[in-house]
């Protein structure tokens, strides 16, 4: 039965971290083809398996170190029906792969979890399309659509599904519409573009306000990915309710916009120590935000950084 489907342990005030930018690391730090940027293809085989377990570790390390609850998510931001098409997945084989990544990351939690350490399961669900796009899905799409993996997550030990990197309301209307149908908490987690609004012209309070709106507030709270703080930390200048909503950010290392990113062959990997501070910084402006980690570009020594800077005593 999922541990905490019930109760969020991360809803409480304890600091949580998550990973950093798994497929940029796979891809740039270890050599890893990871076609159309899906790393739930290494669920297939025992050495795609130990590879994404070594990715784990290495931030179960860090919580550990420093005593914090941790976020694990499933590789799966790829695994749905669109992108499991363009990689020769039929329904059967990508409902197989999802629930072989949330295996696998149940078997690392009994090592890592202790009581002041609890380490919560979800399963990460992407956007229909492109990350960096808007997209076009209504409300009611959106439902159909990414209802067949949320139904896959909510069979499986998953704790909650957390949907990244998403464009637009409507999506995520959706996404939590499905979620709520199959009983199982949801994080939605939008994307900004460097003028930290998402890529329809919205704001960031106008896409949690209208999904909330729309969902009776089922969203257990909203994060912020794929940007760098910089391209977003002037939108928590005038706090209000809906930053209350914001427990947590995974942002790239680059600061970087999102057509640049998309037209680079290297890696920026930024500066973690950098990057750590203006977690920090985040932090005194958004008291609600508990949920650090990292995407694009970050690895482990950003998630380290990022930890140590927003723990560290306020001088």
């Amino acid at each position: 039965m999922p541990r905490y489907r019930n109760a969020l342990p991360q809803l409480g005030d304890r600091i949580f971290l998550s990973d950093g930018g798994m497929e940029t690391t796979l891809i740039f730090h270890e050599g890893q083809d990871l076609p159309h940027f899906a790393s739930f293809v290494l669920t297939g085989t025992p050495e795609g398996r130990q590879r994404l377990a070594d990715y784990y570790q290495r931030y179960l390390a860090i919580a550990r170190r420093h005593g914090t609850g941790f976020i694990l998510d499933t590789a799966t931001w790829r695994a749905n029906p669109d992108w499991g098409a363009r990689l020769g997945y039929d329904q059967e084989a990508l409902a197989a792969a999802n629930r072989e990544a949330v295996d696998l990351i149940a078997a690392l939690r009994p090592d890592f979890e202790t009581a002041a350490t609890p380490c919560v399961l979800s399963g990460a669900i992407g956007p229909r399309g492109d990350g960096y796009k808007a997209g076009v899905m209504e409300a009611d799409e959106a439902e159909d659509y990414h209802g067949e993996q949320i139904g896959v997550f909510a069979g499986t030990e998953a704790d909650m599904v957390s949907a990244y990197t998403l464009t637009q309301a409507d999506e995520a209307i959706g996404i939590v519409r499905a979620a709520k149908a199959h009983g199982i908490p949801c994080a939605i987690s939008f994307t900004l573009e460097t003028d930290g609004r998402l890529v329809t012209g919205r704001s960031l309070r106008e896409a949690i306000e209208t999904v909330d709106a729309a969902t009776d507030g089922y969203t257990a709270y909203y994060m912020v990915n794929c940007a760098h703080p910089s391209h977003f930390d002037a939108s928590f200048a005038a706090p209000g309710a809906w930053c209350d909503r914001i427990l947590g950010v995974k942002a790239n290392a680059s600061t970087r916009s999102h057509a640049e990113l998309d037209e680079s062959e290297t890696l920026d990997e930024g500066d973690p120590a950098d990057l750590g501070r203006r977690y920090a910084g985040l932090r005194r402006a958004l008291p609600s935000m508990r949920i650090l980690g990292g995407c694009c570009g970050t690895d482990h020594r950003h998630v380290a950084a990022i930890c140590e800077a927003c723990l560290a005593p306020a001088a």
